[in-house]
């Protein structure tokens, strides 16, 4: 979809949206293709303070230049989009994950690094210091919901189109705090 289509789409899903900067043209296509793209990944940031994590989400940080998503949920719920195309944020992933995905049936465990996923998957950074004990407030897991809902139903995706990336790359924990099990049944609650 469009920029333009994507910022419709979140809107329409009832979500605050927050347009930072050039975020239409700002990306990571001068690095290889974005597309087909197959789903949603949820991520937490490991940050403080909203102004601060969608900063890093920008602009990203040594040896890791940004967009590092396309948009940042921040825990007031609001979604600030930093880019559209290719984004750092998916990395390596699996193979077989990705054919999951693209099939819309049961994940496997994730056991190898050996596809761009930077590539295939929208990603979304969730304002969260990924300790486990770092509260999700309502209001944020709610726009998580929204968000994904919002891409899902766009492409006419079901629930299964979106994973976190702990389910993408081996050794990754994100997003943690909340099940992915417990987000994908909200998100299959709401494109019913």
């Amino acid at each position: 979809m469009s920029a333009s289509a994507f910022l419709r789409a979140l809107k329409a899903e009832g979500l605050t949206v927050v347009e930072v900067g050039d975020w239409r043209d700002h990306n990571r296509n001068h690095k290889g293709p974005w597309g087909p793209v197959h789903g949603v990944m949820i991520h937490h940031t490991v940050t403080r303070g909203s102004a601060r994590t969608v900063d890093i989400c920008r602009k990203g940080y040594e040896g890791l230049p940004g967009p590092l998503c396309h948009g940042v949920i921040t825990k007031d719920g609001r979604v600030h989009l930093v880019g559209y195309g290719r984004a750092n944020h998916a990395g390596l992933g699996d193979d077989e994950v990705l054919r999951a995905v693209i099939a819309e049936r049961a994940l496997p465990k994730d056991n190898e690094a050996n596809t761009d996923g930077n590539r295939h998957f929208y990603g979304f950074e969730c304002e969260n210091l990924g300790d486990g004990e770092d509260p999700w407030p309502a209001a944020q897991l709610e726009a998580i919901e929204r968000a994904a809902a919002a891409v899902c139903r766009h492409h006419g995706w079901n629930e299964r189109s979106v994973i976190g990336h702990r389910e993408w790359q081996p050794g990754k924990v994100d997003p943690r705090g909340f099940t992915m099990g417990s987000m994908r049944k909200r998100i299959g609650d709401r494109l019913k």
